[in-house]
This record gives structure tokens, sequence and C-alpha cells, in this order.
């Protein structure tokens, strides 16, 4: 079984809990939280991924770290749990896809939006509710800029690429013409 697949089910089993038991959010902020601590330490993330190290010894060191971050959620169970049973270096993928978990849960989708020149406020804003309209959530918008692409906007949503760009648009009537 794959990392991302264990991580998968780790962090459903984590959603599924911290719904029912506390606030999921929060138990995302933990996660996040107790993974950049071990990320800013590279001894730390050394002694927790290495095999030699016991998994009793990892258990006690991320006990430590949870009391003193004052962890409360599910979120501190998981990582005790995960230390016992020797899956650390499951985090960064369970982060990941309790992430993707939680904005599915909140019924939030995530759009990546390319312009050719920065958008203003009242136009991102705009867009976001054309999106959010079209898909039946809410939506959460980064920006890019990227001067290739002339005018116009590429939307990703997911999977799903919308591509309204002048660059592809122009591309489209190259080939028509080229197909006479």
């Amino acid at each position: 079984m794959s990392m991302r697949s264990s991580a998968a089910r780790y962090a459903r089993a984590l959603l599924d809990v911290a719904i029912k038991e506390s606030d999921p959010e929060l138990a995302e902020q933990e996660l996040a939280t107790f993974f950049d601590l071990v990320r800013k330490h590279p001894d730390l993330e050394r002694v927790l991924a290495n095999p030699v190290v016991a998994a009793a010894d990892k258990r006690v060191v991320v006990q430590q770290i949870v009391e003193r971050l004052q962890l409360k959620t599910p979120a501190a169970k998981l990582l005790a749990l995960l230390a016992a049973r020797g899956r650390l270096p499951l985090l960064p993928d369970l982060l990941d896809v309790y992430r993707e978990r939680l904005l599915e849960h909140q019924r939030v989708v995530r759009a990546e939006i390319t312009t050719s020149t920065p958008l203003s406020a009242d136009r991102a804003a705009q867009l976001r509710q054309r999106l959010a309209a079209a898909t039946g959530r809410a939506v959460t918008m980064t920006t890019k800029v990227d001067a290739s692409i002339i005018g116009g906007v590429i939307t990703r949503i997911g999977s799903t690429v919308y591509d309204g760009s002048v660059a592809a648009q122009l591309a489209k009537f190259k080939d028509r013409l080229a197909e006479r």
C-alpha cells in the first residue's frame, strides 16, 4: 500500500472523529503546528524518521511535544498512534489529504486563476461569485500572473481546466486556418 493511500486512511479516520468529537478545523491547525515544528527542527525530524530509534521512544518524544503545544483534539492522539506504529513519515501526506477532505466536508472548492495582468479586488470578487454559482460551493482562489496568455483567464478547479485565454483562442484559430 502506498504512503499516500495509508495517509488517506488515517486522514479519513481523523476527520470522522474530529467531526463527532471536536472541531475539524482545529484538528487541522494542530496537525499543521506539529508538522511545522518538526520541519523547523531537522534533528527532531531525523530522530522521528529514524527506524533505529524505538517506536516507544518516539512516542514519548511526540507526547512531550503534544503536551508543550497543548494539543487537545483527536489529532494529538493520532500523532501518538503514528509514533507508536512507526508511521510518522506519513505526516506530510496525511496533512495534505486531511486538508483536501476538510475542504470537501466544508463544501469548499479551490480554484487556481491565471491572468495576464493582476486581478483587481473587485474583479476577483466577481470571479469568485461566478465560480461559486457554477460549482454550488464556496470558492477559495489563488491567483497568478502569466503574461504569455496575452489576455483572458485560465481557471483550474481540481483536474478541470477552463481556458479562456487569448493565446488558446489564437491557437484554435490557427488550427482551423491550417485545416483549410
